[in-house]
């Protein structure tokens, strides 16, 4: 840009545009235009001055005062401007003066009904243990609520937010990170908050050995006693270090179904379910168990 500093000049700027005093229990349909183009007066320096500082200086502006609207309206700018010149906010130091309005000529201000409710969280991060290491349980998120407001139209279409897209690699300890929120019109919805807290386990995998699981018998008779021998088997399960640790036998539940009993038929294949944070299991002993039948006494 070449002034002389003291020659006038008229030079189009952009100039921030701040919608304020929204009716109470109504929120924006539509976003409002963030600026517009601007045409001022001014001296070469004076210009000069504007243009290198605007961005910086929050009293540098055209308000749109939304207080008596009640559903729409259309602001004319350069009659709204001219029928309430304090309307553009332009610092004295600056030392230059509003001409008119380029661009745009009109904004329309769409109101709805303000709304506000609470939808779930969803995790959209990528989480891969590195070799040797395994994911513990699910990744708990903290807030797995969080509260979504404004205009009622919008905010009855959100059914819930997902967080920002990421990925960790080669994880060998426990992740606790804050991940921000995948905002959707993001100027018009209030999102409360607005980052919430992944943590996950993460376990170096090791394998044990666990006896004395009691094997149960599923689809019993009423009118007949079955009995399993050997009561308890063993396995073995693989998984994460410290939680395998601290499974009990209690926690696998082993069973033979009743309803394959046949009088000609010995051993019996056993049902295995084991807790979902194991990653596998191997070696149950003994396979098949035999299944001892009697009527029951009257």
């Amino acid at each position: 840009m070449f002034v002389i500093s003291e020659n006038e000049y008229l030079y189009i700027v952009e100039m921030p545009i701040e919608a304020r005093n929204l009716p109470a229990r109504h929120a924006l349909t539509e976003e409002v235009p963030k600026n517009a183009k601007v045409r001022l007066r001014g001296a070469g320096r004076a210009l000069f001055k504007t243009i290198i500082l605007k961005n910086f200086i929050s009293e540098f502006k055209l308000v749109l005062d939304l207080e008596r609207i009640s559903e729409e309206y259309d602001f004319i700018l350069n009659d709204y401007f001219e029928r309430y010149p304090q309307k553009i906010v332009i610092p004295s130091s600056f030392e230059v003066d509003y001409v008119e309005v380029v661009y745009p000529n009109a904004i329309h201000i769409s109101l709805d009904e303000y709304k506000e409710k609470t939808v779930n969280v969803i995790s959209n991060i990528y989480l891969e243990p590195a070799p040797g290491y395994t994911l513990v349980g699910d990744a708990i998120i903290k807030p797995k609520k969080i509260k979504v407001a404004g205009s009622k139209n919008i905010v009855e279409l959100i059914k819930f937010v997902k967080t920002q897209e990421d990925t960790f690699n080669n994880l060998t300890k426990d992740i606790s990170v804050n991940i921000p929120l995948n905002f959707i019109r993001d100027q018009l919805i209030e999102y409360r908050p607005k980052t919430v807290l992944i943590n996950q386990k993460i376990q170096s995998i090791s394998e044990r050995i666990i006896s004395e699981i009691p094997v149960q018998v599923i689809n019993g008779n009423n009118t007949l006693q079955v009995f399993v021998s050997p009561q308890t088997v063993s396995l073995t399960v693989i998984g994460g270090t410290n939680y395998i640790a601290s499974i009990e036998p209690n926690d696998i539940y082993i069973s033979v179904d009743f309803m394959n009993w046949n009088p000609q038929k010995q051993f019996y294949e056993l049902q295995v379910n084991v807790p979902k944070n194991v990653m596998e299991w191997m070696d149950l002993s003994p396979r098949n168990i035999e299944l001892i039948v009697t009527r029951k006494s009257n």
